[in-house]
Parts: C-alpha cells; sequence; structure tokens
C-alpha cells in the first residue's frame, strides 16, 4: 500500500473545474463520504473521479447506474481492512465527467474502466459491482482486460430488458428518446430538488436506506449532467448481445441477490446460473436493490468470505 500512495497522493483536486449542470467537487462534494481517499486522473480524454483505500489484494467496486462512489460509502471501509480497494464514479456519474456516447455503451464503459486501471498500474485480484457495475465487470472479463480470481455481482442487472415485464421493451426507446432530449435531465433535476420525490424513487428499489445515503442520491439527483448520463447509459446498453455471450464466462461469479429487490427481479439469479451452472448465489432477505447500503456490514462479510 505504500507504494500505491506514493504513486497515489493521499488526495488531489479536479484538473478542470465543473462544466454546468455536473456535480461540482468544492460544493457538492464538501462532505462526500471518504472523501481523504479521493484522487482526480485525466485519462484518455475522461477526467476520473477515483476512492482508493486500504491494503492487501486489489479489489476493484463499480457502482450501478445513477450512483456514485457514496453508494460504497459504509462498506468501503470495511472492504479496506482486508483490501486494497480501487471505487471510481463511472463515465458522467458522481464526479467522473461525461465522455462521448460512443463510451457510455457497456463495451465503452468496460473499455474507459480498463484505461483508469492502466493509469493506475492496477491489476484486480477481486471484483465487485452493483446492478449494472457488475456487467461493465463481466464485460471486461469476457474481453479480458481484467483477469480477476473472482467477480461478485450484488444484484446485478446482467440480463436484457424482455425478463423483466411486459413494459420492459419500451424502456430501451424510452431511455434513447430521453436522452436525446436536453430538457428531460433538466426536468428531473428541478423535480429531484423535492426531497420526497428522490425519496420515492429510491423506495422504488426495495430499499430502505438511512438519511445521509438520501442526501448524496439527491444531491446528485438536482445536477441534470449526473441524471442525463444515467438515461444515455441505459439508452446505449445492449444487453441482449451481452447475455448471449455470458455463457463464456470463465471467472468465479457470485450473485448476491436482496429478496425484495424491485429494480431487477431476484428471479434473474436462477436465469444466469443456467447459463453459469457453477455460478453461487447468496440470498439476503428483506433486503431490496441497495442491499449493500442497507446492510454494509453483511455484505462485507459475504464478500470476504467469497474472495477468500
Amino acid at each position: 500500500m505504500d507504494a500505491l500512495l506514493h504513486k497515489h497522493p493521499i488526495w488531489s483536486s479536479p484538473a478542470r473545474p465543473a462544466l454546468p449542470g455536473r456535480p461540482d467537487w468544492a460544493q457538492d462534494g464538501k462532505d462526500w463520504p471518504n472523501r481523504s481517499a479521493s484522487r482526480f486522473y485525466a485519462v484518455s480524454g475522461i477526467d476520473w473521479h477515483v476512492q482508493l483505500m486500504g491494503q492487501g489484494p486489489v479489489l476493484l467496486l463499480l457502482h450501478g447506474t445513477g450512483a456514485a462512489t457514496h453508494s460504497w460509502r459504509d462498506l468501503l471501509p470495511r472492504l479496506a481492512q482486508n483490501f486494497t480497494v480501487i471505487a471510481p464514479d463511472l463515465p458522467g456519474h458522481g464526479f467522473t465527467g461525461q465522455p462521448q456516447k460512443s463510451a457510455m455503451t457497456l463495451p465503452g464503459m468496460a473499455k474507459a474502466v480498463a484505461a483508469l486501471l492502466d493509469r493506475l498500474e492496477l491489476r484486480p485480484e477481486y471484483v465487485a459491482g452493483h446492478s449494472a457495475g457488475a456487467a461493465v465487470l463481466a464485460e471486461m472479463c469476457l474481453v479480458n482486460s481484467i483477469a480477476p480470481k473472482a467477480l461478485a455481482s450484488l444484484n446485478g442487472a446482467m440480463l436484457p430488458l424482455p425478463f423483466h415485464g411486459v413494459a420492459a421493451p419500451l424502456m430501451g426507446p424510452l431511455a434513447r428518446l430521453f436522452a436525446s432530449n436536453p430538457l428531460v435531465p433538466m426536468l428531473f433535476a428541478w423535480q429531484a430538488a423535492d426531497g420526497a420525490v428522490v425519496r420515492k424513487l429510491l423506495q422504488g428499489t426495495g430499499s430502505r436506506i438511512d438519511a445521509q445515503g438520501e442526501k448524496f442520491y439527491g444531491r446528485l439527483a438536482r445536477r441534470s449532467g449526473h441524471a442525463g448520463a444515467a438515461l444515455t447509459m441505459m439508452a446505449n446498453w445492449d444487453l441482449k448481445t451481452f447475455a448471449q455471450r455470458l455463457p463464456s464466462l470463465q471467472t468465479r461469479l457470485l450473485l448476491v441477490v436482496g429478496e425484495n429487490d424491485r429494480s431487477i427481479p431476484p428471479a434473474d439469479a436462477r436465469r444466469i446460473k443456467q447459463l453459469l451452472p457453477d455460478a453461487e448465489i447468496v440470498r439476503m432477505p428483506g433486503l431490496g436493490h441497495l442491499a449493500h447500503e442497507e446492510r454494509p456490514a453483511e455484505v462485507a462479510e459475504v464478500l470476504g468470505a467469497f474472495f477468500r
């Protein structure tokens, strides 16, 4: 870890001021969780916000759509007791800059994260991703840009939309329509100024998180650049092609499932296991899509046991 800190100082500020509509580190990040672990890097045209913490084998964490590193606020310090943890804000999310649309596809995200790892000169031995972050990590494994010993999916979004209900096939075109209209993220950000709107959205995941968690989600949602990136990400992903390639995944896989998840059907884990029979499933009763925020200590134990 000493060598890591020598190459990556304890804290650095963004190279450039935030663009209009983007979260601003000086204002929005003034009390950001685990702020002392934050660093900023410019890699291949993207200004990255990354948190580095701990010592031991390298563990890469990727959050889901619409979130940022605050999602790991309680889990990251626990994992850092046994791992050197890398947790970036994905492109367009949080304090990482918005790239070209081509980088907002699943392969584009995987390529961008791989370039960041090259810049950091770090190779993760273990990886864990929440929701869409799990799909990015699996894609990276499939294209051999990383070769971890194990991958943990926390309520991972790995299957195409048709599995997710009658209206789901409409969501891709709707997301593309919304993402193409710059007024939509601005309207959403304006509505998010009402804390009750963000609280209702979070409750729709099946999770109950604390007031601090709600505060950070609300803070990001009120920035149209962050909201627009989430829409662009959903509009440009092709999980159908990804799912067709998923059976060739060779990495040991753990599926952590919140049984009250209303965003990703818990039954998806069984479908993934049909594609990858060696995958392991751990079910967490009473928890929703944000299970790692509801019970970080329990999730840390599950991940630690699996990686060991």
